[in-house]
């Protein structure tokens, strides 16, 4: 299994910054007994390893060498190594850099670097839905910022209304799951629409229109996108208000 992280875009929404984006501190970890910050990119790491991925391309930009010494400072379950996109052409380019490394037989995670997101393995239930693409849903007060998902009854996927005011949804896709297979079939056919979809939302439109299945799991519980200043405030709040309902709850009951 292997999960690709696009990490080369310029974070414009929250400079200026000392640091890529990715590396915002955002909570903490506790190291040797020692509460040290942690990058807001590794809470989507963990939730890779945690789902299974043995294998973490993090796609980055050429200016970026400050994620390469980050993660390489730092003991992780899984291989953690690097695709380039020399340009800023858009997520779906960014995704696709990293194309060559995915076996036709292995599952693919797909995430966003600058977000936090529960239940911790919500990839679990999206892999469940089996072979080719799979949405992890997440309930959002404003999904016309995002990528908001309209379904069937049958729990698969309509369309894709990517950042549309009055979305006919409020429930936005916060990571994906895909076969190999499925995975380079998306490739194929970006490629086909000569390299024209900048989103994901907009190529799972068009993959949907041409038959095939993509499959909803709306398994989701909070989301938040810290690539904003408000963003990275709710965040802050959200943790340290969930760490303290985790250190006040009994023993017992916090197993």
């Amino acid at each position: 299994m292997i999960g690709i992280i696009p990490a080369a875009g310029a974070g414009l929404r929250i400079q200026p910054l000392g640091c890529s984006k990715e590396l915002l501190p955002v909570g903490s970890r506790e190291i040797d007994g020692v509460q040290r910050p942690k990058a807001v990119s590794e809470y989507l790491v963990e939730r890779m390893i945690a789902a299974g991925a043995r294998q973490v391309c993090i796609v980055i930009s050429a200016e970026k060498s400050d994620i390469v010494r980050y993660y390489a400072e730092r003991d992780y379950a899984a291989e953690i190594f690097y695709a380039v996109q020399q340009k800023p052409l858009g997520l779906c380019d960014a995704l696709f850099r990293a194309e060559p490394f995915v076996r036709p037989d292995e599952p693919v995670l797909i995430g966003l670097p600058d977000t936090i997101w529960f239940p911790e393995n919500a990839y679990r239930f999206s892999i469940e839905q089996g072979p080719g693409v799979s949405l992890v849903l997440f309930p959002v007060a404003n999904p016309s910022a995002f990528d908001a998902v309209v379904c069937d009854e049958c729990g698969l996927v309509e369309r894709v209304e990517v950042k549309q005011p009055n979305p006919s949804s409020t429930w936005i896709w916060g990571a994906v799951t895909a076969s190999g297979r499925a995975f380079h079939e998306l490739r194929m056919l970006w490629e086909s629409r000569h390299r024209a979809d900048e989103y994901l939302g907009h190529l799972l439109n068009a993959y949907i229109a041409a038959g095939n299945p993509v499959h909803a799991a709306p398994v989701g519980e909070h989301y938040m996108d810290v690539g904003t200043m408000e963003g990275y405030h709710n965040a802050q709040d959200y943790l340290r208000a969930r760490r303290r309902r985790l250190n006040s709850q009994p023993e017992s009951s916090a197993a």
